[in-house]
């Protein structure tokens, strides 16, 4: 199966503590607000899909005596933009994510992954995630169009090092590039803009734009 390499970028903030920021001549400016809050842009696997992901997370676990951190099965999710992390919800840019999202167009589409292995990350803390070949090619593509309206707009960077991904746990071992049979697919009819509360395992689905039906 084909793969290509991808830019992650695993920081994340939790809890809802405070910091001291330096100023430039190294004077404390005072506490700041951690920003514990994520908006994104996601495609959600339906409930067939989601279920079927899970189902392969345990026996991949099982077959490879992973241990390590699942994504709780209605958590599953493939992302498409990162508008931005922020301290508490910016209903401005919320505003103005749902505007720039509704008016990206495109047709549904189906979408399967039949490989899984793990991606680069801190040692014993590796991602175990599912990826695809010809059967990725929508999400490319709605990406690229979102990221592209987003960017332009302001609202965060398009990633130029996309690679469609799910997430199936974070694990103390690598595991190599392994096909999945049967593939584990779902016929995408919309995605979503979500606020994920970093930290906390949680998320939040704000608004929903549909694809349009084949004619």
């Amino acid at each position: 199966m084909r793969r290509t390499e991808v830019d992650i970028d695993f920081a994340y903030a939790s809890g809802d503590s405070m910091f001291l920021q330096l100023s430039g001549s190294g004077r404390e400016e005072g506490p700041q607000p951690q920003r514990a809050d994520r908006l994104l842009l996601m495609v959600v696997p339906d409930a067939g899909g989601a279920s079927s992901a899970a189902r392969l997370r345990q026996e991949l676990r099982a077959s490879h005596r992973l241990r390590g951190k699942a994504i709780a099965t209605d958590r599953l999710h493939v992302t498409l933009h990162r508008v931005g992390d922020f301290a508490g919800v910016p209903q401005r840019i919320v505003a103005r994510t749902r505007a720039v999202a509704s008016a990206v167009s495109m047709w549904r589409f189906t979408v399967e992954f039949n490989g899984a292995l793990s991606f680069r990350s801190r040692p014993g803390n590796w991602p175990l995630v599912l990826q695809g070949d010809e059967g990725v090619f929508g999400l490319f593509v709605l990406q690229r169009r979102l990221g592209r309206a987003m960017e332009n707009a302001g609202l965060g960077r398009a990633n130029p090092h996309y690679t469609p991904h799910m997430t199936l746990l974070y694990g103390d071992r690598v595991v190599a590039d392994e096909p999945v049979r049967p593939p584990i697919r779902w016929a995408v009819h919309e995605f979503v803009l979500v606020h994920s509360l970093l930290g906390r395992s949680r998320y939040n689905v704000l608004a929903r734009f549909p694809l349009r039906a084949q004619a």
